[in-house]
């Protein structure tokens, strides 16, 4: 792999390659701010909480872990094997042939748009709402999304480290928070004493745990993005596998952990009156509860931050998928190119950006609700799809381990994949089985109901890849060898 100086000015032809020294810190940092730790304790546990399994819920993080830890053994096993950057469809190219690689692709682009955008109206209500609250204009929540792009694209234009930085400081802050109200609630010991009662089974499959699964699944999107940044990794081969293990259990750890002291901060007995009262709120009255004044304002100040590291996270994450993708030659040639100063993928991140700031400017003109309509049903379709995209990896690595024999390890290459694949076919029987819940879809009584809001989102889920078919198909037809070219993008 190549440092990071830059190229000379004079070069003619721009250069494709990603270059860079990441190591696993900081990879491991830009894969975490994407799960937005801080959002999902403040926003998806209470509701996780409530709606699905209750005082059970943190074991939900649990089981999730576990599972998405089965697909990254896989996952690893294949980025030592398949040295290339474009993860999910790279992956399944090489696994389950080129249209199935191709069709994943273009999944995967649909999950990391949906899951940024969505988060890019939560961002833009939270802001206009805070700004208010101590005596700013009254601004609608588009413009502060907007700004929000802005601000994201100026770093995603930029070298990964800067935002690799950006994040590591962000991540730190809101992980520190946590954990000091984690610990004021261990050192008051509760309203009703310290436990292991989230873990209890009579607890554990109370409720709706399918539904508390679902929201556990929808947490960790992003960890699985680590081999996307092989190119700018400084020992790929060691740094990805190392990286991936370290985001998911780290990520399920925190989780479980912070979700307990969240039951703990109210009590088994008293935990789901509380987050019935106002789920959203559940985080900051806590922390007003332990931390007191200063407390629930850093942690008000530090939800926003988290959903700000979630989107840039994803621009990178989106800006790299375009890259390999246009290095494959199955997207404009343009995408590919990577600045000589910067050394990133300046015109795909613009692209990016361009593509974001105008989803929003739509349902604005739709005028769509930033949360329970733009961020609402977004995240659902980005929780389903991804939970599709990793069962397919799985299938091929699965495929690949069968008929190549590159690896003999069993565990690697079989029992832990399937194990995974397994997991993640029941998980995305859940989310769809719970998928009008999960983007709001209800009857006239106010029961979930599959409508026409759920059968708009999940034909996404279906025409996208489609696209990713015919789009092969075509290539095959017409250029040979752009065709053969679809697994083998462009490395450092």
């Amino acid at each position: 792999m190549t440092d990071t100086k830059e190229r000379p000015a004079g070069t003619s032809t721009p250069e494709r390659s990603l270059t860079g020294s990441l190591g696993v810190t900081s990879i491991v940092l830009m894969v975490v701010a994407a799960a937005a730790p801080l959002t999902v304790i403040g926003g998806a546990a209470p509701l996780g909480i409530l709606l699905g399994d209750g005082v059970g819920f943190p074991a939900m993080y649990v089981v999730a872990a576990v599972v998405l830890y089965l697909f990254a053994v896989g996952l690893a096993a294949m980025t030592r094997h398949v040295p290339k950057p474009g993860a999910f469809f790279t992956f399944v190219g090489y696994g389950l042939g080129k249209p199935a690689g191709l069709a994943t692709a273009f999944l995967a682009l649909l999950t990391y748009t949906t899951i940024q955008v969505s988060v890019h109206g939560y961002v833009g209500y939270i802001l206009s709402v805070t700004v208010t609250g101590f005596g700013g204009p009254d601004l609608p929540w588009y413009l502060y999304s907007l700004l929000t792009i802005l601000l994201v694209g100026v770093l995603g234009f930029r070298h990964i480290d800067l935002s690799s930085k950006v994040l590591g400081v962000l991540l730190v802050a809101e992980v520190a928070i946590v954990l000091a109200l984690v610990a004021a609630v261990i050192f008051s010991g509760g309203p009703e004493g310290l436990s292991l009662a989230p873990f209890a089974p009579n607890n554990v499959l109370s409720g709706s745990p399918g539904i508390g699964l679902m929201f556990a699944i929808a947490a960790f999107i992003g960890f699985e993005a680590t081999a996307i940044f092989r190119d700018e990794a400084k020992d790929p081969a060691k740094t990805i596998p190392r990286a991936t293990y370290i985001a998911v259990i780290g990520i399920g750890v925190f989780y479980t952990l912070a979700s307990w002291g969240l039951v703990m901060a109210w009590g088994p007995g008293g935990v789901l009156a509380k987050a019935a009262e106002d789920p959203g709120a559940l985080i900051l009255v806590t922390t007003l509860t332990y931390l007191g004044p200063v407390g629930e304002l850093i942690m008000n100040i530090l939800l926003i931050t988290s959903m700000f590291a979630c989107v840039l996270s994803f621009h990178n994450v989106i800006t790299r998928y375009q890259h390999s993708m246009s290095n494959a030659k199955v997207l404009p040639h343009a995408l590919g190119i990577v600045h000589n100063k910067h050394l990133a993928p300046h015109i795909s991140s613009l692209v990016q950006s361009a593509t974001a700031a105008v989803l929003i400017v739509v349902f604005a003109v739709l005028g769509l609700d930033p949360v329970l309509q733009v961020f609402t049903w977004f995240a659902g379709v980005a929780t389903l799809a991804i939970a599709i995209l990793m069962a397919i990896t799985s299938l091929a690595v699965i495929v690949y381990f069968r008929r190549t024999k590159a690896d003999p390890r069993l565990w690697n290459t079989v029992i832990a994949p399937v194990l995974g694949l397994l997991g993640l076919v029941g998980s995305a029987v859940v989310i769809a089985a719970n998928f009008p819940m999960l983007v709001g879809d209800v009857d006239a009584t106010g029961a979930p109901s599959f409508g026409p809001v759920s059968a708009a989102l999940l034909a996404l889920i279906v025409l996208v890849p489609l696209i990713g078919v015919l789009r092969a198909r075509s290539l095959k037809r017409t250029d040979r060898a752009a065709y053969d070219n679809i697994t083998e993008a462009i490395g450092g």
